[in-house]
């Protein structure tokens, strides 16, 4: 009786697509999320945000309904198109802060995302202009 052999690795290495944070971003001087502003004080106001904001921006623009208006419009707006209640989980800062304490807390910057909108669409945009 043989030997069965082991075969060898038909897939080789991809490049990596991750983009690597620039040299000089705000982010590279290694702060913690808190020293960054990402505080206790940051998580009830971002409570209080998705509390009044509960859905996601893009979501509900790619169905063409108004992010600025009440939650229960926009709910029956959603049930009456037929689609289920897009929740957001995240606040996201529209434009980026960089580190501007200012712009951060300027909560008219600020705008409810789901979690695939804030990880994949938004970071596109960011990543592309």
């Amino acid at each position: 009786m043989s030997r069965l052999q082991t075969l060898k690795p038909r897939l080789g290495t991809t490049p990596s697509r991750l983009s690597i944070i620039q040299p000089g971003s705000w982010r590279t001087d290694k702060q913690s999320s808190t020293a960054r502003g990402y505080s206790y004080k940051w998580q009830q106001a971002r409570a209080g945000y998705l509390a009044l904001h509960p859905f996601c921006a893009y979501c509900l623009r790619e169905v063409g309904i108004c992010y600025d208006q009440e939650a229960v419009a926009i709910g029956l707006q959603c049930t009456k198109a037929g689609i289920g209640l897009p929740y957001a989980q995240l606040v996201d800062h529209v434009i980026p802060h960089r580190g501007d304490m200012k712009l951060f807390w300027d909560s008219t910057n600020w705008q409810s995302l789901c979690s695939t909108h804030h990880s994949r669409d938004k970071q596109r945009e960011e990543a592309g202009g």
